[in-house]
């Protein structure tokens, strides 16, 4: 950089932090009030987000998740203490059209959707940042654990400092513009203590809040509960059978089973331990087999969202590691691109329980980029 270059403030703006307008998406949280107090006690022009996403005297809102009623006036409450303008804005029926009802969808065809990727993909990252640059605002900050890094062809995506925070995988599908107008300013951080931290020194009313738990708007974790309000009638019976064809029970529907499960399966007095290892939804069947059925070690993907800094389809193999579920830790193989937007990934070590709905994201085998990812879509 020239000796006479203007200096670069902590959101990479050649301005002074007061003449910088940033958006703070602020789902009520202590991550993203944090991110928001930071940033307007630098001098920042700061402007909090918080959106109303489903309705909040509906049996689906439930106490303690993301965007709930009390979430929002928590985020109220610490943009009055900073000083900073705070909205509200109503995005239950984009939220309603784009996330909640291609879940409901999706679970009924047998898939195990991740729905906070695509509240991220068709919300977050695109209405909400739309409506940032609505506002004049510079850039739009998020509370995720997720680092973007300059690189040599541009902005980059690169995996928290703290990986059990870690949250590149919810985030695979943010476009190379998405990633030039965001900032996310905890991904260095290196543990959720820090964090508190810091909300304790701004003496933020949500320093101690518990972290919000499973998806925002399925209460406890009961999917099924959820689709049968959505689509009423939709758990139709039918039967548990074995790989081998043997009919081994009944089941109230397809919706209360997922890939890979073994608990609660409602078959009993077998000498072998048995897994869902597909979902027959045209014949309403739950298909069961030993451990060993779920072990694939070839995944299809589409709907890729490639971030590396060559076309996708420029190399027959991209040698990466890839991760199959948010929980487990990523696992060596090759991409073979089929198409800018589809693939053939190739596991060199086989995974149990790889389920079309989930998503497959792409890192690099050294170092902490995330080169993108892509939707599993069928069965192996």
């Amino acid at each position: 950089m020239p000796l006479d270059a203007p200096k670069l403030n902590s959101l990479g703006f050649a301005k002074p932090p007061s003449e910088t307008r940033v958006v703070v998406a602020m789902s009520g949280g202590v991550d993203s009030s944090v991110v928001a107090a930071q940033l307007a006690s630098e001098g920042y022009d700061v402007v909090g987000v918080t959106l109303q996403l489903y309705d909040h005297g509906a049996a689906l809102a439930k106490k303690g998740a993301c965007c709930a009623g009390i979430d929002i006036h928590d985020a109220r409450r610490v943009a009055e203490d900073m000083g900073f303008p705070h909205y509200v804005l109503d995005y239950e029926n984009i939220f309603r059209d784009a996330v909640i009802d291609e879940f409901a969808d999706s679970y009924l065809g047998g898939a195990t959707p991740v729905p906070c990727i695509r509240c991220n993909e068709r919300v977050k990252f695109k209405d909400l940042l739309e409506t940032a640059r609505d506002l004049d605002a510079d850039c739009m900050a998020t509370g995720h654990y997720i680092q973007r890094k300059m690189g040599a062809a541009g902005p980059e995506l690169h995996s928290a400092a703290d990986a059990a925070r870690d949250q590149s995988y919810f985030l695979f599908s943010t476009t190379p513009e998405q990633l030039a107008y965001l900032r996310f300013p905890l991904g260095h951080l290196s543990s959720k203590a820090e964090t508190r931290a810091l909300a304790a020194r701004h003496g933020l009313v949500v320093a101690d809040k518990p972290d919000s738990q499973d998806i925002c708007f399925v209460p406890d974790g009961n999917y099924a509960a959820v689709i049968e309000k959505l689509r009423p009638g939709a758990a139709e019976p039918g039967e548990i059978v074995h790989a081998d064809g043997r009919v081994l029970g009944r089941h109230e529907g397809v919706i209360h089973y997922t890939i890979g499960q073994r608990r609660g399966l409602g078959i009993g007095g077998l000498s072998e331990p048995l897994y869902v290892v597909k979902l027959d939804v045209e014949a309403k069947r739950v298909v069961v087999g030993p451990k060993e059925m779920l072990s694939t070690r070839t995944i299809p993907v589409r709907e890729i969202n490639w971030l590396g800094d060559a076309r996708f389809t420029s190399r027959e193999e991209w040698p990466v590691s890839v991760k199959v579920r948010s929980t487990r830790p990523p696992r060596e193989a090759v991409i073979r691109p089929i198409s800018d937007t589809e693939a053939e990934v190739e596991l060199l070590s086989p995974e149990e329980g790889v389920s079309p709905g989930q998503a497959c994201v792409f890192y690099e085998t050294e170092g902490s980029r995330i080169l993108g990812g892509g939707w599993i879509w069928r069965g192996h």
